[in-house]
C-alpha cells in the first residue's frame, strides 16, 4: 500500500488513478467517450460516491486545458440557452445524490452509463441526427445534462446528443462542450464541499499532483483527433465503456 495525502492506495488503485487522469485529459480535447471510462475506474478504486469529488477536481483541471486550446470555437448563443436548465439539473442531482446510500448511488451510475451507451449506439446507426431546436428539447437536454453531471460526472453523451443535433463542426463541438463543462463543474464545487463532503483539500491536492498526467492525456487527445479513424475509435470507446459499466454493476 502507498500512503499519499491521506489516501491508502494499492498498486491497482494507483494504476486506475493514473489511467483515469489520462482518459479525462483525452476527453476534454476531443476524444469522445473516454471520460465515461474514467468514471467506473475511479469508482472501483475510491468508492462510487467518494470518487465523484475526486473526479470533479480532475475534470476542472482538464477543462482548463480544453478551453485553453479550443476557446475561440465556442458557440455562446447555445451555451446561454443551455446553462440555466443545466444549473437547475445540478440542484436536482444534488438532492437525489444526497438521499441515497453508496450501493444505490453505484447502481444509478451504472444505469446512467448503460442509458448513455444505448444513446450512443442509436446515434451510430443514424445517417444524420435531426435538428431539434425547440425550447422543450433544450430544456430537457439542459436539465438531464446538469443532473447526470452532478450524480456521476456522466453528462458527456447528453451534451454530445445536443451538439450533434446542432450539427456543429468538430472544433466548435469541442470548444462549446469545453466551456459548458467548465462552467457547470465550477458551479458544482460548493455542493460537493458542503452538501456531499466529497471535495476537500486532500482530494484537491491529489488531483493537483496529477496535473502533468492530465496534461499528457490532453496532448494525446489533440493528437488522436487528427490521426485515428473516428468510426472505429468510437466503436472501441463504446465497447470499453460497456465493459467498465458491467464491472461497476456486478
Amino acid at each position: 500500500m502507498i500512503d499519499l495525502l491521506g489516501f491508502s492506495l494499492s498498486s491497482l488503485d494507483l494504476i486506475l488513478l493514473l489511467g483515469a487522469a489520462i482518459l479525462v485529459g483525452m476527453a476534454k480535447t476531443g476524444v469522445p467517450g473516454t471520460g465515461m471510462i474514467a468514471v467506473p475506474l475511479l469508482a472501483i478504486a475510491f468508492g462510487s460516491k467518494e470518487s465523484t469529488g475526486l473526479l470533479l477536481t480532475m475534470l476542472i483541471f482538464a477543462d482548463v486545458f480544453g478551453v485553453s486550446y479550443y476557446h475561440r470555437h465556442a458557440n455562446w448563443q447555445h451555451l446561454v440557452r443551455l446553462l440555466p436548465f443545466a444549473l437547475f439539473g445540478v440542484l436536482v442531482g444534488t438532492v437525489f445524490g444526497d438521499l441515497i446510500n453508496d450501493d444505490a448511488f453505484r447502481l444509478s451510475m451504472a444505469i446512467i452509463i448503460f442509458f448513455s451507451l444505448a444513446q450512443m449506439l442509436w446515434q451510430e446507426k443514424q445517417s444524420e441526427v435531426p435538428l431539434l431546436n425547440s425550447g422543450w428539447f433544450i430544456a430537457i437536454i439542459g436539465i438531464l445534462g446538469g443532473f447526470t453531471t452532478m450524480v456521476g460526472n456522466l453528462a458527456g453523451p447528453v451534451m454530445s446528443l445536443y451538439l450533434l443535433a446542432m450539427r456543429f463542426p468538430k472544433n466548435e463541438f469541442i470548444g462549446t462542450a469545453a466551456w459548458f463543462f467548465l462552467c457547470i463543474n465550477l458551479f458544482k464545487i460548493p455542493f460537493h464541499i458542503w452538501v456531499w463532503g466529497t471535495v476537500n483539500w486532500q482530494s484537491t491536492a491529489l488531483t493537483a499532483i496529477l496535473i502533468p498526467v492530465i496534461a499528457l492525456g490532453a496532448a494525446i487527445g489533440i493528437w488522436l483527433v487528427g490521426k485515428i479513424n473516428e468510426h472505429w475509435f468510437r466503436r472501441f470507446v463504446i465497447a470499453m465503456t460497456a465493459v467498465a459499466a458491467a464491472v461497476m454493476l456486478f
